[in-house]
């Protein structure tokens, strides 16, 4: 089940936190992906964290990527339109702005479960 957040209060909790909540965010953003993309195989929200980490952030790029990939399937699956938004989330992850391609994933997640 999806279940639709505040984007904002993601984002303050996220900076109060100092990052901890953005890790809750991280995996819970994971794992609703897969379940809107109906997959079931596939890395696990701990191991794409640990990766990330353990990679210094590379695995991040990748990931962000993947998350676009899959809310795209997720659209198509139910008819709605798709995008590039592996593209968007790649390029804002790049430039150090990861929390802004969270927000968007979250956004698009908010829609599916509505």
């Amino acid at each position: 089940m999806i279940q639709k957040r505040s984007i904002a209060l993601c984002i303050v909790l996220s900076i109060i936190t100092f990052g901890i909540y953005g890790i809750y965010w991280f995996v819970m953003l994971h794992n609703e992906a897969m379940v809107a993309a109906n997959e079931q195989e596939g890395t696990s929200a701990g191991v794409a964290f640990l990766l990330t980490l353990v990679t210094c952030g590379i695995y991040g790029f990748y990931w962000n990527y993947k998350q676009g990939e899959k809310i795209d399937k997720a659209y198509a699956d139910r008819g709605l339109p798709t995008g590039s938004r592996s593209i968007v989330y790649l390029v804002l992850s790049i430039f150090g702005l990861s929390i802004i391609s969270y927000a968007l994933m979250q956004d698009s997640l908010n829609k599916i479960a509505e």
